[in-house]
């Protein structure tokens, strides 16, 4: 199962979408250094499928790829079938699978632009396990 990255995607502050900076890279222990989530625990990568942007644009059709604050936008890629412990390579950064999903505990800016997040049952995060360069039209893939 591969898939391909559309977007790579950072911000400032916590809880704001972010935008889509087309590469970064990703170092071990930390995440993208420039985002907000860097070093944040666990939780330093968060990914998301394109598809599932598509289907909230619905609703909303201004939405793109950072509008749910997510690091990096996969297309074509199964990230329901993903558990926790998964390793997956993504451009030549590898990532382990930490939390699917996050409880959101206010309403943060992402939810008053979209009126709705899909993070804490679409979203995924990562903790970053071998640094690297990623960007838009690397492969995705599973490695275990």
């Amino acid at each position: 199962m591969a898939g391909v990255v559309v977007a790579v995607c950072v911000s400032e502050r916590k809880g704001t979408p972010k935008q889509n900076i087309g590469e970064a890279y990703l170092e071990e222990g930390v995440g993208i250094p420039q985002d907000a989530h860097a070093s944040f625990g666990h939780r330093q990568i968060s990914m998301l499928a394109l598809e599932d942007i598509e289907e909230a644009k619905v609703k909303l059709p201004e939405l793109e790829p950072g509008s749910f604050a997510e690091n990096i936008t996969v297309k074509d890629f199964d990230l329901k079938s993903l558990e926790i412990g998964d390793r997956v390579q993504v451009g030549k950064a590898i990532l382990e699978l930490s939390q699917i999903g996050k409880e959101c505990h206010t309403k943060c800016a992402i939810y008053h632009k979209t009126g709705d997040c899909i993070m804490p049952t679409r979203g995924i995060f990562f903790k970053v396990v071998k640094s690297g360069r990623v960007m838009a039209g690397d492969r995705v893939f599973k490695l275990n």
